[in-house]
Formats: C-alpha cells, structure tokens, sequence
C-alpha cells in the first residue's frame, strides 16, 4: 500500500541527513538530527527533544474498515573511522490489517526494540467519535532505559528515533484531510498529517515531522536526493562538480548515501542535467492572493496618493528604488512601468504592483500574477494610460 509514496517518505526520512559540500567535516554536518527525534524521557526531561510524537486524524470508515500503520525512522550509530561520523540505520515498526471498529474498545499496542539495541518503544493506537467521524490516535513512545553519562544532545542522539514518522493506510474509508478537519478537532505533538499518493486520493497519510501541504510529490525531473528540503537539484549539482578531487574523496568517504551523491552527479548525462533547469508544470495562472486587502477592496481597483497624485491600476510611472535591498534596485532604478495594484498586508502596508514596460517577458508575468512591487515613495506619476 505505501510503495507508491515510498519517495516522499523517504525525502522526510533523509532530510538535513548530510548537506552539500557532503563532507564531514563541513560545519553544516557537525550538528544534525534536526527532524524528528524521539529521545529518551532521561533526556527529554532536560528540557531537549521530545520523548513522544502523537498523530491525530479524522476518518470516514465503513464497518470492516481495516488500518495498516508503519513507523519509520533512524538509528543512529557512531563510527570513527576514517572520519568520526554518525550514520543512520533505517527501522520499522509495522502494523497491519487492523480492525477500526475494535480500536474503540481497546487501545493497540505494538511494543518493539531495535535489533542490537538499545533503543526501545512502544507504538499505541487508539480510536474515538468526533461529530460524525472517527478519530485515529497513533502515539509513539522512546522507553529505552537510558542515563546520562555526558549529558551531551551528541550522545543521547544515539538511544534516540531520528526522522520519525508514520504511514497510516486505510481499506474500507477514507482520511480527512488536517485542513478540513473541525477546528481543534485533532491534536498533533511533534508531527503533521497529510494526504498522500494521486491527487484526490484518501486512502494513505503521512505524518511528517516537517509541515508538508497535502499531496506532496518529489519532481519527476529529480534523479536522486541531496537531503535537502525544497531542492535546488541544478544549483547543487553543479556545486559537487565544482568540488576538487580531495573534496570529493572526503565526501565518498564520509556515507554512503554522500558518495552515491558525488558519483551520480560526475556521471549525469547533459540531458538529464539540461531538465534540472526548469519544467512548467500548468499555463492556468495562479489564483493565489499573496496579499490580503479586505474582503471588496480588489487590488485593481485601489488607488493611493504619491506625491499629490492618486495612483492605480493603469497609471505610468518612474521607479525610483530606495531601499538599495538588491541588485535589482539598481537594475530599475530610472525605468518606466505600469502599475497592475495597489496591495496592503497584514499590517496596513502598501505595496504598489508593477510591469516594467520595456521587459520582453511583462506580458507573460502579468499572465501569472508575478509582479514588482515597491513603497509608493519609491514611485514617481507619470501620465495615465488612455
């Protein structure tokens, strides 16, 4: 039931696992383990990372429901050589073909310890009526019987879950997704589900330790992970190539998982680089509002007054950039543009919307909604378009 999400599980189970320059000794790999972590109550009672994670989610079931759950995450096992290094040993905890109806009258527990120890847990499940749905709980628990030594984050990573989450497959209903759900309805520690697999689909939920929007997919175009979350996979493909031989050699040796990174991107074929440069997935433009006006004050129809002079949609003006933010404020500065809004924010901000007139590519911005904007201080009237 979860191999078609495999992928996406996967990238959640990976993520910040080692991060470009893939050395470690980089500095950005000295300090991991960020998404995730079930650690031992002995630790989390410092004051540090949790010892629990909790999913809560509605379901639409029928009588002979059934509920596959499979918990995913880490072991973390040090090694020294050549390289004192940290590598992660993936784990699961499986449960499959369990009745809905029963879990009502009885919570169910899977307890389990990871071969070679020392971690050790317990996964519990437990239903409850909702309105006219049935609210699964899925709890998962760090029991291992651990006592600082050092009373190091370094050491207790070692008795902990890394990169948790969980699977959850229905037969015989259906899951409501988190942002349909009755406000407070669901209580989520440490974890957020989403629906999973073909658009539309209700039969499979991720449970993230990262927030994920529902139907999250990795891009056809990617030909493999680089551990990092929203990937720029053309930036840093062509970071590796850049990288010296000794780099390189570093990298290889740091983690398997580094050198199948380093080796698949000396030996990409330029085709397949070629399609890491960018893939237009829909020609509708977007409906997403980025700003929020009141309900009936439509950004093309508001005006705001700039040096005497009432400025809206259709309007000609001068940029004159201030702020010296970027480079791009260098670039417009002196340029003529056409306003296409007058936006304001959360906190009564006003952002003018622009196309500058002599870009080639307006036309097709204004197609989507993509604009400059700039402080009406910024702005210089010119004469209203006819």
């Amino acid at each position: 039931m979860f191999d078609a999400v495999e992928r996406i599980a996967d990238a959640v189970l990976y993520e910040g696992y080692v991060l470009y320059p893939y050395r470690a000794s980089a500095t950005k790999n000295q300090f991991r383990w960020q998404f995730g972590v079930v650690a031992p109550r002995a630790w989390s009672e410092t004051g540090a990372d949790a010892s629990e994670m909790q999913t809560e989610c509605l379901i639409e079931a029928g009588e002979d429901a059934r509920l596959d759950v499979t918990v995913r995450f880490l072991q973390v096992l040090e090694r020294n050589e050549p390289e004192p290094w940290e590598e992660g040993v993936e784990r699961t905890v499986d449960l499959h073909g369990i009745p809905i109806r029963e879990l009502a009258d009885q919570e169910a527990e899977v307890a389990f310890v990871v071969p070679g120890g020392p971690i050790s847990g317990v996964v519990r499940l437990s239903t409850s009526r909702i309105e006219a749905f049935t609210k699964l709980c899925v709890r998962i628990e760090n029991l291992t019987a651990y006592q600082p030594r050092e009373a190091t984050r370094a050491e207790a990573m070692r008795y902990s879950m890394a990169g948790t989450h969980t699977l959850l497959g229905i037969a015989g209903g259906g899951f409501v997704s988190i942002l349909e759900s009755p406000h407070g309805s669901c209580h989520n520690i440490g974890t957020w589900p989403v629906l999973v697999g073909r658009e539309g689909d209700r039969d499979v939920m991720l449970s993230s330790p990262i927030i994920l929007q529902d139907y999250p997919a990795v891009a056809p175009e990617s030909p493999g992970d680089f551990f990092d979350a929203a990937e720029i996979d053309e930036m840093l493909t062509l970071r590796v190539m850049t990288l010296t031989d000794a780099e390189k050699r570093e990298a290889c040796a740091t983690d398997p998982r580094a050198r199948r990174v380093i080796e698949r991107c000396d030996s990409m074929p330029p085709e397949v680089l070629e399609r890491l440069h960018g893939a237009i997935r829909s020609m509708t433009p977007s409906s997403v509002e980025t700003f929020f006006n009141p309900p009936g004050e439509s950004p093309e129809t508001q005006s705001i007054a700039v040096n005497g002079h009432e400025v809206s949609k259709g309007h000609r003006v001068r940029l004159a950039p201030r702020r010296g933010a970027d480079s791009m404020d260098l670039f417009l500065a002196g340029r003529t543009a056409t306003v296409a809004g007058v936006h304001r924010d959360v906190e009564d901000r006003v952002y003018v919307a622009v196309t500058v007139e002599d870009d080639p590519a307006a036309g097709m911005h204004e197609h989507y909604g993509r604009y400059f904007y700039f402080y009406p201080e910024e702005l210089e009237p010119m004469e209203k378009e006819s």
